[in-house]
């Protein structure tokens, strides 16, 4: 049985990794800020075997404490998932002033807390020469820009972007492959209700890329239908 590790499990794109995985006779490590809150998520532990741990991927000393109880775990696919949008605009050209500390909050969820989590588990995801697999966003690739704004989600996700495929090179002499996709516009809290597609056909698309990865797939960015999206 293959293990599968996710991130920001609670809800969304998370959530519904975990239920086709689940469904699909895989064994889930899910994480998610608050599980005492986390109602959606705790009830699927009647549809196979799931385990849920208190993880802030911002907070290093939850970063390292779920890593430590999960020690001797064998990942096959790490999915870093926990993301945050922050504020729309971010930057206001007319009175030529940016966000700054809303901008450090949303590099620190969207940059550095998967980096974060890539080293804490780094050791796990090698036990079977696994899959590191990163959310990002097609608003972080800098050819797709060509309407400006957005620049703190933007640059969050170019910096991961970026983060990830130096992993590819980094990571690849132990076994590990590394990966990151755009999930499209979702149906979600973050997406909102104008999105074009649901989590279901998000999560399906990916599921169908990770399933037939191979080495020379690290350091890919793809869409979540299985095509490449240019840097």
């Amino acid at each position: 049985m293959k293990t599968i590790c996710i991130t920001g499990a609670n809800r969304g794109i998370g959530l519904e990794f975990v239920k086709q995985y689940l469904r699909d006779g895989f064994r889930v490590l899910a994480t998610c800020r608050n599980p005492n809150k986390a109602a959606a998520l705790t009830a699927l532990k009647n549809e196979g075997p799931l385990s849920i741990v208190a993880m802030d991927v911002t907070k290093a000393d939850q970063v390292n404490a779920a890593s430590a109880q999960w020690q001797d775990e064998k990942i096959d696919i790490l999915i870093n998932n926990a993301g945050v949008y922050g504020p729309r605009g971010g930057f206001d050209q007319n009175k030529g002033e940016a966000a700054f500390e809303e901008w450090e909050a949303v590099l620190r969820t969207n940059t550095l807390a998967p980096m974060r989590v890539a080293c804490a588990f780094q050791k796990q995801v090698a036990a079977s020469n696994g899959v590191m697999a990163f959310i990002t966003s097609k608003m972080g690739s800098i050819t797709d820009n060509t309407s400006g704004g957005a620049v703190i989600y933007r640059t969050s996700k170019a910096a991961l972007n970026m983060t990830v495929k130096s992993l590819s090179y980094d990571l690849a002499p132990q076994g590990i492959t590394s990966v990151l996709f755009h999930p499209g516009w979702v149906l979600t809290d973050m997406g909102g209700p104008n999105a074009l597609i649901d989590a279901k056909t998000s999560v399906s698309g990916m599921r169908a890329t990770l399933s037939k990865l191979d080495k020379s797939d690290g350091g890919k960015f793809f869409n979540y239908d299985g095509s490449e999206i240019p840097w």
